[in-house]
């Protein structure tokens, strides 16, 4: 008899584990929540703001202008441009971001071609750098597990679904990487648009060149603005165009 209480025992206790082995599964895959901030809910003047979904709360973001550079503090990931920056043909769009302390596996950089971005046809395709990595640790850990740190990604955007990669997640030695102990990282991103190629920079170095038909019918003339995904902590500085 105490052979089958225990048999039943240990039956039971299996049974009652399995939804809080699955909570724990799920949990796993939300383990970079999105931080809560109190921001302003506004935004410096003339800028828009697109969330990469739903429809958050202003106060979920600060974004402030401080002379000619801008911070970003999230909160939800978005894109923000100014209606009035428009790039056509042949140009050059660069900005410098610089970072505190480390932002995790997050990522931050530039957008190009955009076209209807309030609604459900966005288009857009953006360039950013991660100066962690995607998974594991950050400053001082490459050490540790022989991974090298700082990233790039090119990708897609094309409607609501999921952007599509054209230069996949990938490790780069132009990207300055989280400083030791302080987690502190800079880097300058450039897009410029040849006639016929992409060409892709950090801090000096092109990283990247893509043809025109990478791009898979899309324009490279639009709006252009800046990425900032979630949890980050940026302040970004001559952002502009160069023809």
């Amino acid at each position: 008899m105490r052979t089958r209480l225990t048999f039943s025992a240990v039956v039971l206790a299996a049974v009652l584990a399995a939804p809080l082995a699955a909570q724990g599964g799920m949990a796993g895959m939300n383990m970079d929540p999105t931080q809560k901030i109190k921001g302003s809910g506004k935004l410096p003047g003339g800028w828009i703001l697109r969330w990469d979904g739903g429809t958050p709360a202003m106060t979920d973001i600060e974004m402030l202008q401080i002379g000619t550079a801008l911070h970003f503090h999230s909160g939800p990931a978005a894109i923000y441009y100014n209606p009035a920056n428009v790039a056509k043909g042949e140009y050059t769009v660069s900005a410098t971001f610089s970072q505190p302390k480390s932002m995790g596996h997050e990522a931050y950089g530039l957008f190009i071609g955009g076209a209807n971005l309030q609604d459900s046809t966005q288009t857009y395709m953006y360039f950013v750098v991660k100066p962690c990595r995607s998974r594991g640790g950050c400053a001082g850990d490459a050490a540790k597990t022989g991974t090298p740190l700082g990233e790039i990604l090119i990708s897609q955007r094309t409607g609501n679904g999921k952007p599509t990669a054209l230069v996949a997640t990938t490790h780069d030695d132009a990207v300055h990487t989280d400083a030791e102990g302080t987690g502190e990282a800079s880097n300058a991103l450039a897009i410029r648009v040849a006639k016929d190629s992409l060409h892709f920079y950090v801090n000096g170095k092109e990283v990247r060149t893509l043809p025109r038909s990478a791009l898979n019918g899309a324009s490279t003339d639009g709006l252009f603005g800046l990425r900032v995904n979630h949890n980050l902590d940026i302040t970004v500085e001559g952002f502009g165009i160069k023809k």
